[in-house]
């Protein structure tokens, strides 16, 4: 019985749109709760990234692939989840500092300075890092930033899931009918 062959792109982009509406959700726990720049809770979403990517890898092995997945297939379907994930959020950090709360770039650039400022830096060496964060801290850098993060952690959690992760087939037959190659 010959399975039809899902790509990687189908295969887990419900895993994706999940786990990218999962972290805006957390996204808007932290800014209703006041806590967007608690960098204890904002670790948070590195526990959201791997619960994520093994739950997304371990579907596409099971649903798109008949339970068989290679090393390489198991880090590309989660650098693919990521990407999804990662778009998602990028979208939602840009309308976050753009439309729902514009004065919350101020918050973070002041939030940036007094962090800079607590750890003993001069005055003089704090206006030359803030010249170089006011360039970074753009809604749409921090929206691409959002995406290139997300595809990066996630790649690399899959790099170590998926050594747990990979099933070979058992026979070259059951290669065939999952779309293994």
């Amino acid at each position: 019985m010959e399975q039809n062959k899902i790509s990687v792109w189908k295969g887990v982009l419900n895993p994706g749109i999940f786990l990218g509406l999962i972290l805006v959700l957390y996204s808007l726990l932290l800014y209703f709760t006041d806590q967007t720049f608690n960098k204890t809770l904002a670790a948070g979403v590195y526990l959201i990234y791997i619960v994520g990517a093994v739950l997304a890898v371990k579907s596409f092995r099971e649903n798109a692939r008949g339970g068989y997945i290679s090393y390489g297939q198991a880090v590309g379907a989660g650098a693919v989840v990521g990407l999804y994930a990662g778009i998602i959020a990028g979208i939602f950090t840009y309308i976050l500092y753009t439309m729902i709360d514009p004065g919350l770039l101020d918050k973070l650039l002041e939030y940036t300075k007094q962090s800079m400022l607590d750890k003993g830096l001069t005055d003089e060496q704090v206006e030359m890092s803030m010249k170089a964060s006011s360039f970074m801290m753009k809604p749409w850098i921090m929206g691409i930033s959002s995406v290139v993060n997300s595809v990066f952690m996630i790649t690399i959690i899959s790099l170590i899931a998926g050594i747990f992760l990979k099933k070979e087939s058992a026979t070259p037959f059951d290669a065939e009918t999952t779309g293994e190659e």
